[in-house]
């Protein structure tokens, strides 16, 4: 997919998100806005996947390390075609849906179910040894989230993906330097986490997570890297695409009421047609 169309997608997987939290009453927006240009990325032109045939062998996979933002996970995958689109944003957290919170295994083309930080990165570093194992050609991508590079299992992972020379496995860190109590660096800071991981034996970038094109360009590069694991530090803003939201701590974990999803949609469908 050419670099405007994955834009304006983009900003699809953007709408579906403020659709599904405003319909559900709560969830996290935050996080899920921030890294929707990552998820477009992988779900409409990186990963080698069919929807139709979700378990096919030799797929690339991707888990989302910080569960809470499923949302943007689960939007791209409902307009890639993976389930109805309206199945996600009418039942995203109702009851008997299985579209939960957080990502669950019950959905086709989920890998795991997420929420515990950490543990999706320790989990995608076996997928990534036992398709080693399998000779599967399938690359494992891991999205985390900034805040939970603060739980030592994410840096057990790293240790461990780097001495068994996992090259076929790429993290990608949403940094928007918030989380639900404030500023990371605040909290507990994770900087610099660059250069945390190349101490680790990673390959490592630096790029802006909402430059399409920088974003494509690293993970097609992640693709192709040969004897080392590689992390993608995407510099992001949490809220990215809601005016109201965007770098605010506040919108890590509450939806838009009746009249904020109204301004939310409006600014998203004027963004799109800009992109036009």
């Amino acid at each position: 997919m050419d670099i405007s169309t994955l834009k304006k997608t983009a900003v699809d997987v953007r709408i579906g998100i403020v659709e599904a939290l405003h319909n559900a009453g709560s969830g996290h927006p935050g996080g899920s806005l921030s890294s929707a240009d990552i998820v477009t990325a992988l779900y409409f032109d990186i990963m080698n996947i069919d929807p139709s045939k979700p378990d096919m062998k030799g797929r690339d996979k991707c888990i989302f390390s910080k569960g809470h933002a499923g949302p943007a996970q689960l939007s791209a995958m409902g307009l890639r075609g993976y389930f109805p689109m309206e199945d996600f944003t009418q039942t995203l957290r109702k009851m008997g849906s299985k579209f939960q919170g957080h990502p669950n295994i019950k959905i086709p083309g989920i890998e795991m179910s997420t929420g515990s930080l950490g543990q999706g990165f320790s989990v995608a570093g076996g997928m990534a040894m036992a398709n080693k194992l399998d000779k599967d050609p399938g690359k494992v991508f891991v999205v985390l989230g900034d805040g939970e590079l603060q739980e030592g299992i994410v840096w057990e992972a790293a240790m461990s993906a780097a001495h068994y020379n996992l090259d076929n496995l790429i993290a990608i860190v949403d940094h928007n330097g918030l989380q639900i109590d404030g500023k990371n660096d605040d909290v507990m800071t994770v900087n610099p986490i660059a250069e945390k991981f190349e101490s680790f034996g990673w390959r490592t970038s630096v790029i802006d997570g909402h430059d399409m094109e920088a974003v494509q360009k690293a993970l097609s590069s992640a693709k192709e890297s040969s004897e080392k694991p590689t992390a993608i530090i995407c510099e992001t803003v949490k809220g990215k695409g809601v005016s109201f939201m965007e770098g605010q701590a506040g919108w890590h974990g509450k939806a838009p009421n009746d009249e904020q999803y109204e301004q939310a949609i409006e600014e998203l469908k004027a963004a799109k047609a800009a992109l036009a």
